[in-house]
């Protein structure tokens, strides 16, 4: 663990430290939590750390919603309550070729400062450094953040998106679904993604892309639980290192009975291609095949 970096979440305090290793989904795992020494009512942060092939998603690897950490990081940012951060580093040595670092601080983010919500984020980046540096990976690194956004969806006309719907939605497609906006988050190299198409009164369509463990995840569900998805079309693409598959899916609107509506062909032309579009902006993004 970057100790240094958890030490600045305290302002320099001196640290209590516990933590384990175990098996996750088959695979060595470690957990750790650190404090501000002596200070019953001081915050915990909690940190993980596992090869990418554990494929149990958790934590702000799975959530659609994060923001990218950026600074040349495959890795996103949350916050549930308290700050979550997930980073991915490619790592051949290990199994599923990834290294995934999972940090979290319990506390809700309002009770933190600024400089301790950022922390949260670096903390991820610099033990994925560390910890890169222990297994042998090869991947490429990126920098210390500066700075971290936090996530925020936004609602804009359609030929006006810039965000995880730049390129998805095109003026036919658009005429084609009845789209009347698209809610979006930041751009970047989250390891999940969406984006909402909204439709009015003929029900709105969510575009999600899954990266490395979030994939594996959502692929496993979705073998293991076929009618979870029906009326959903998916599509992949080969993504470098611990990206692995890119998994895209597009979930369709349901009606009161819980089945997806039905659509005429135009609208479900205008779906398969709205799909292949987000897949390709997206995983062009993550540095995807998608040619």
């Amino acid at each position: 663990m970057a100790v240094d970096e958890a030490r600045k979440f305290f302002d320099g305090a001196e640290l209590d430290m516990s933590g384990h290793a175990a098996e996750w989904v088959g695979h060595r795992t470690e957990w750790c939590s650190v404090r501000a020494r002596g200070d019953e009512k001081s915050p915990e942060l909690r940190v993980q750390i596992r090869p990418a092939a554990a494929h149990r998603s958790s934590g702000a690897a799975e959530q659609p919603g994060a923001a990218p950490i950026g600074h040349g990081w495959n890795g996103s940012f949350i916050v549930r309550g308290g700050p979550e951060a997930a980073v991915l580093v490619d790592c051949a040595p290990l199994a599923g070729q990834g290294l995934l670092v999972l940090t979290r601080a319990p506390e809700f983010a309002r009770e933190l400062s600024a400089a301790q919500v950022t922390q949260v984020a670096r903390l991820a980046t610099e033990t994925a450094r560390r910890a890169a540096e222990r297994f042998g990976c090869e991947g490429e690194l990126g920098e210390r953040p500066t700075t971290v956004d936090r996530p925020t969806g936004t609602t804009r006309p359609v030929a006006e998106a810039t965000g995880t719907c730049r390129g998805a939605v095109s003026r036919d497609v658009a005429e084609a679904l009845r789209a009347t906006a698209v809610r979006e988050g930041e751009a970047g190299r989250t390891l999940t993604e969406e984006c909402e198409v909204e439709r009015g009164e003929h029900g709105d369509l969510v575009l999600t892309a899954y990266y490395g463990p979030s994939s594996e995840q959502e692929r496993y569900l979705d073998r293991r639980y076929p009618g979870s998805v029906t009326g959903s079309r998916t599509r992949s693409h080969p993504c470098p290192g611990a990206l692995g598959t890119g998994y895209f899916k597009l979930t369709p609107p349901k009606g009161e009975d819980g089945e997806p509506t039905s659509v005429d062909e135009a609208t479900s032309e205008a779906m398969t291609d709205v799909l292949a579009a987000f897949a390709s902006a997206s995983g062009a993004r993550h540095g995807c095949q998608v040619s």
